[in-house]
């Protein structure tokens, strides 16, 4: 089976923009992620966050669905322990009316924000962690209308009613959120992106422990951060923009968005800052069409991946978009070959 490719955005804002004009760029990209092949556009959930501007993927997917009309749309993802699970459902139940099997579930356990976010999307009170598992569970029966009959709600319905119910997805960056996706049987979706180390190990662990539900077999995607151009200087040139804005936010150093490459080539790192920037190497592929899809594939095969998500941010947009395409035509014409 041919490896899939897909795309995460988190609709990041540029220095010197705004939200709104990333949230068109994200509409944007998912039309041409259409055009260009891709197989899912997933957008992400961070709150209290000035330089991401997607906090709630459900209102953002409705909003691509009405500009693309084949590509599959998803949370990559919804931050389900802030939420009840009834509620997420609901919110999917109607995507999923509004674009048939076209919709995908991804959930995580992580805040997505600072901790003060966290206190104010649960009314002043922790997060609960710990119910993360059963809200699965929960999620799913209300997804497929399965509510046991010895169940305290049985007889409710998650709507509206559809014939099909959307997948769902668990996303993680460690050993247990792969324990749990093997658990439940569901898809597992690694962020590299977010933890560069480990990841293979925990894909062995996925499907070493996977307990199929229903018939499902395991499927392990892997997202990470990519940056292609058509030499090297050009994508070492556009890497610079992330490498600094990612040695910025590890430091907790105030941003007013993703730097120009500009700056970011002449800014003075200290000697920890550029152990930094090495270390968040290993979260990014960086280079020519060839060298990026060469890698992606490699990094495939060693998770034994279906899937790799591809995730990019660049000061630049017509950049990033570029990033994409020229991706998808190495993906593409090695497919006819």
């Amino acid at each position: 089976m041919a490896l899939k490719y897909s795309i995460l955005d988190q609709s990041p804002v540029s220095e010197g923009s705004t939200p709104q004009e990333a949230l068109k760029q994200t509409r944007e990209l998912a039309i041409k992620a259409e055009q260009w092949g891709y197989t899912r556009f997933w957008v992400s959930e961070h709150h209290d966050a000035a330089t991401l501007a997607g906090s709630s993927p459900e209102v953002l997917i409705a909003h691509l669905g009405a500009a693309t009309s084949t590509i599959r749309l998803g949370s990559g993802g919804v931050m389900l322990p802030h939420y009840s699970a009834y509620k997420v459902a609901e919110n999917f139940k109607l995507l999923e009316a509004l674009y048939p099997d076209r919709i995908d579930v991804g959930v995580g356990r992580a805040p997505g924000g600072m901790p003060r976010a966290s206190y104010a999307l649960n009314e002043g009170g922790k997060r609960d962690t710990s119910r993360f598992p059963a809200q699965i569970d929960d999620l799913r029966m209300y997804l497929t209308d399965s509510i046991p009959k010895d169940h305290p709600y049985y007889g409710m319905k998650a709507t509206p009613v559809t014939e099909t119910a959307p997948p769902i997805w668990i996303l993680g960056s460690s050993q247990s959120s792969a324990e749990l996706a093997a658990e439940k049987g569901l898809p597992y979706m690694f962020a590299q992106f977010i933890n560069g180390e480990g990841g293979q190990s925990f894909a062995r662990t996925y499907r070493d422990r996977f307990v199929s539900a229903e018939g499902s077999s395991p499927y392990q995607g892997v997202a990470i951060f990519v940056v292609c151009q058509e030499t090297e200087e050009q994508a070492e040139f556009i890497a610079s923009s992330m490498d600094l804005a990612l040695a910025m936010g590890a430091q907790g150093m105030p941003s007013k968005g993703t730097p120009p490459p500009e700056r970011a080539i002449d800014y003075p790192y200290s000697k920890f800052e550029r152990l930094l920037v090495e270390e968040n190497r290993k979260r990014m592929v960086v280079g020519t069409p060839k060298q990026v899809v060469d890698r992606l594939e490699e990094l495939a095969g060693s998770y034994a991946a279906e899937e790799v998500m591809l995730v990019s941010i660049a000061y630049d947009f017509q950049v990033k978009l570029k990033t994409f395409q020229l991706i998808a035509e190495e993906m593409q014409k090695r497919q006819t070959v």
